[in-house]
């Protein structure tokens, strides 16, 4: 198999195309050939040591395509079964990986692998942020930080259909534009406006039940300012560094605030938990409460550009390796 390695932690220059046997597959996996492999923030933290794997290693945990192997105990997926995966193991950035036949989701008929590949992992993190952490409710108003971005382009939508009032943060015009013609109430170009005031003029001074923050150590502090005392920050993502060195007590002074740290991992540990997130999911997309945009694709060989662009935030909405 073709894939691509990194032999240390670093920039897009670390990562080279490499030739692999395929390993041998252990009673409980399978060996799926992909046919497109999702590109995702968390994986420029593996390649760049923010979450450090060891070396030599693979980059990637999410893919589609078709089984063409299974293990002996293997049960409920078949060789030739269309499936899609986003939970690992590390290593979908090649041609075929292994993995647990528990990870893997049957995919409907409607559904490309493209689509797939680019939708998984963003759209089971938008299904645990505002159904499972914070159920959120018709009438409520939210903000969802990074609104143009994969993760954010599903969750404005499916926000919507369930009757939310959104507040979307973005930082050009052009992300704006699109957002707004997604169906965002309100939008915050965070580069020429302050965030916390124009939530404050939004909402007539009662600010937000929750905030959604996949940014990280840029908005941080902004997003706290936007909460209603009790309001709960849930701060899932790193675009611009991972927050440290904070101080607890600023909770209690801007109003016995609540922050969690979740990662998707956590609310997809079963198969009872990802069949049900995923139908979820698939549901959504099925009745058109999300459309999905054509993700932007890259050649395998061209992963480290596909980082370059999703680094600079100069993409919008997903991008996908084509084997």
């Amino acid at each position: 198999m073709t894939r691509i390695e990194i032999n240390a932690h670093g920039g897009p220059d670390q990562m080279q195309l490499v030739e692999r046997d395929i390993p041998e597959l252990k009673p409980d996996q399978i060996l799926v050939r992909h046919e497109a492999i999702g590109v995702n923030f968390i994986d420029t933290y593996h390649r760049s040591g923010l979450y450090k794997l060891p070396m030599p290693t693979g980059l990637g945990g999410e893919a589609a395509g078709l089984v063409e192997a299974i293990g002996e105990d293997v049960t409920g997926v078949r060789i030739g079964d269309r499936i899609a995966y986003c939970s690992g193991p590390i290593g979908s950035y090649a041609t075929h990986n292994v993995i647990n036949a528990a990870t893997a989701v049957l995919l409907p008929t409607s559904i490309p692998a493209k689509t797939a590949a680019s939708c998984m992992l963003k759209g089971l993190t938008v299904q645990y942020l505002i159904r499972q952490i914070y159920p959120v409710k018709a009438g409520e108003t939210v903000l969802f930080h990074a609104a143009a971005g994969g993760v954010g382009q599903i969750a404005v939508q499916w926000l919507k259909a369930l009757g939310a009032t959104v507040i979307g943060t973005v930082g050009s015009e052009e992300k704006a534009e699109l957002v707004k013609a997604l169906g965002c109430d309100h939008v915050i170009n965070y580069r020429t406006e302050s965030v916390p005031e124009r939530v404050m003029e939004i909402t007539d001074g009662a600010k937000l039940p929750v905030v959604f923050d996949g940014v990280g150590k840029d908005t941080f502090v902004d997003s706290l300012d936007c909460l209603r005392p009790r309001g709960l920050m849930i701060s899932f993502g790193n675009a611009s560094g991972a927050v440290d060195g904070v101080n607890l007590g600023i909770l209690a002074t801007k109003g016995s605030l609540m922050v969690t740290r979740p990662t998707l991992a956590h609310f997809i540990a079963t198969r009872k938990a990802l069949d049900a997130a995923s139908q979820d999911l698939f549901s959504a997309i099925s009745a058109g409460n999300i459309k999905l945009a054509e993700p932007t694709e890259y050649a395998l060989a061209d992963a480290a550009k596909a980082h370059i662009d999703l680094q600079s935030r100069k993409t919008t909405g997903s991008l996908v390796l084509i084997p």
